[in-house]
């Protein structure tokens, strides 16, 4: 018998209860970790608790406030006895807001969605390195990216400020790697392809992005995404048994960087 690859592992999750955050909250208490779970809604709040049972804890708040994060790791600390890891999931589209081509783009939707996408991020993923450092402990950061962040694909997904603030979270994120690695802390990345989520509403409604995506997402007999698809390299990545392993960057994508995609004619 495999021990659990998380266990006695305590773990915060930003934007983790719905969507991609919510499935890796199941399977991390699955793998034996603890897990705070933060989301904005309190709606999906209650259907989290519901859901994960006394081995997680639920907080409803805005993850583009700077005391989220580091509240969501307080609790962790004082609730569970300690913090090991971070997986950051929060952000979104801002294409209600603006975001578009960039001859169509609005400064609105451009600083709403480096808030909601990157800010965010930087501000859990501060948050987690100073407790790490204070602690005096070993940490692992995982960071949600995209595959649009540096594989763009022009014919149906044209939001230029969302690919350059999950392009940006590569940068950021490989450049804390190499600075933090000496205190033995980890942050890499995940990057999916288009992932069936609250977010991806849009796409996974338009029959003509989805026959697209059959072929752009080739494996499994062509598809969306499922949440599930990352968990198990989310679980590895915050696990001990990825020690080892710093500032990279993993698609789980169904074959998009590799492929072209066909457009119905």
């Amino acid at each position: 018998m495999f021990s659990p690859i998380l266990a006695s592992k305590k773990i915060v999750i930003i934007g983790g209860t719905s969507g991609m955050g919510l499935s890796a909250a199941k399977a991390f208490i699955d793998e034996g970790a603890a897990v705070v779970a933060v989301g904005n809604d309190e709606p999906r709040s209650q259907t989290a608790r519901q859901e994960l049972g006394e081995n997680a804890s639920i907080i409803t708040a805005d993850a583009t406030r700077e005391s989220t994060a580091e509240e969501a790791i307080q609790s962790c600390y004082d609730q569970f006895g300690g913090f090991d890891a971070l997986y950051h999931v929060a952000g979104g589209s801002g294409r209600k807001m603006g975001d578009g081509p960039l001859d169509e783009l609005s400064l609105a939707g451009w600083n709403y969605t480096m808030q909601l996408n990157l800010t965010s991020m930087m501000l859990s993923n501060r948050a987690a390195v100073k407790q790490f450092l204070k602690q005096g402990s070993a940490g692992a950061v995982l960071n949600m990216g995209s595959v649009l962040g540096y594989s763009p694909s022009p014919g149906f997904f044209t939001t230029h400020a969302y690919a350059a603030s999950k392009s940006a979270i590569v940068g950021f994120s490989k450049s804390i790697a190499a600075y933090y690695a000496k205190k033995n802390v980890r942050i890499n990345v995940i990057a999916p392809g288009l992932v069936d989520s609250p977010m991806s509403a849009r796409a996974m409604e338009n029959d003509t992005i989805q026959q697209f995506i059959k072929t752009k997402q080739p494996l499994d007999g062509g598809r969306s995404g499922i949440p599930s698809d990352l968990d198990g390299l989310a679980a590895f990545l915050l696990s001990d048994l990825a020690k080892f392993i710093t500032g990279q960057v993993v698609s789980v994508d169904g074959g998009w960087t590799v492929t072209e995609g066909q457009y119905v004619q």
